[in-house]
């Protein structure tokens, strides 16, 4: 059963939510083709003063892929399979997609919506999480949105679901899955490691409101427990992957790479990757995970299986309906954990007083 969580949001967004006649589904972005690669790195780091020779290294990462990053095309799944699940419950919302950094851009996005005549929208954000590149840049977004477009409609963000119930569902299957990818003698005694993009430690000691502190990883933590207890694992391990900052800059550690050496040196011969800080098989999930980690357990003579996201689980859409539905009609939220219910609020405003500091300038994670 769910536990009750210890605090819900302070900002009353029922006189906005009860009235939504519209959902929009906000990403990140990524690019298509690969001359879009460069300008929309530049759109990620933008006003950070990244140096050009680290946007062209990453600029390979998805050159590997053909340009072409697969959120874009998996986001589109996603809002097909939300719009069937809204059929189902008869939920008569329109569902849009907007990105943060690559067309479709939300500002467009939230203009056609004006457009089509709607006047208040939910907003559901490709991330689980709190922290600022997490929740709080989403804000940004639709406060940005919201700026550039003249009569924009009403937005109420929904609110973070690390631990709703059907999302550790669908990664504690996909973790099943992922063990009888492995060797049949060597399933017994794999180990278990969670991964999420990895922060600087001092955006991480930003993150939530000043009685919550360390938001973030307290999250993701507590999602890989959740994850772990439904399968069975009483050992696991929790790494970060993905960090991007200069080297000076501590970000939260071990990476996933370097821990691999470890398990490697204890005698680990088999180990199951479960990237729990991924709704979807971002750039950093296919290139970080199935090609970095997986060749670097090849090399290791350690088997490797890697979970898979739960945005093509046809659990999440349902997780979207129930968030949903939490605003529209006051359904009960469904949690597991005793972490507060933050993250939802109205127009761009943030959830609680002080919660998540916007980072100084160079220090954001650039995906």
């Amino acid at each position: 059963m769910a536990a009750e969580p210890a605090l819900d949001p302070v900002l009353d967004t029922e006189s906005d939510s009860d009235t939504a006649d519209a959902l929009l589904l906000l990403s990140f972005g990524g690019p298509e083709r690969p001359e879009d690669v460069m300008p929309f790195l530049e759109n990620v780091t933008r006003g950070r003063g990244v140096p050009p020779e680290r946007l062209a290294e990453v600029a390979e990462h998805y050159l590997h892929f053909g340009g072409v990053s697969p959120i874009n095309a998996l986001n589109l799944d996603i809002i097909k399979a939300i719009e069937a699940e809204f059929a189902t419950r008869g939920i008569d919302l329109p569902v849009y997609f907007g990105n943060r950094n690559w067309h479709p851009m939300v500002e467009d996005t939230v203009e056609r919506m004006r457009d089509d005549g709607i006047r208040s929208a939910l907003v559901f954000p490709t991330s689980a999480w709190g922290g600022y590149s997490g929740c709080k840049q989403y804000h940004e977004d639709i406060a940005r949105a919201r700026a550039a477009v003249d009569d924009a409609p009403e937005m109420v963000k929904l609110r973070q679901y690390f631990d709703h119930p059907l999302l550790i569902e669908a990664f504690a299957d996909a973790i099943r899955a992922a063990v009888a990818e492995l060797p049949g003698d060597r399933r017994d005694r794999a180990r278990l490691v969670f991964t999420a993009h990895s922060i600087p430690i001092s955006a991480d000691n930003a993150s939530g409101p000043p009685d919550e502190l360390n938001l973030y990883s307290r999250q993701v933590a507590e999602a890989a427990r959740l994850c772990a207890a439904a399968t069975g694992f009483a050992d696991y391990d929790l790494v970060w992957q993905s960090r991007s900052g200069p080297p000076q800059v501590p970000w939260l550690d071990p990476d996933i790479v370097d821990h691999l050496d470890a398990l490697a040196g204890q005698g680990v011969d088999s180990v199951v990757v479960c990237p729990v800080g991924f709704v979807s098989d971002h750039l950093e999930v296919i290139w970080d995970l199935d090609n970095e980690a997986r060749e670097r357990a090849a090399e290791l003579g350690m088997a490797f299986a890697r979970a898979a996201t739960p945005g093509t689980d046809p659990r999440f859409a349902h997780l979207v309906a129930d968030l949903v539905e939490e605003l529209r009609t006051g359904a009960k939220p469904l949690a597991l954990s005793c972490f507060p219910r933050l993250g939802c609020t109205a127009n761009g405003e943030v959830c609680v007083p002080g919660c998540c500091a916007t980072p100084s300038s160079g220090r954001r994670p650039a995906r």
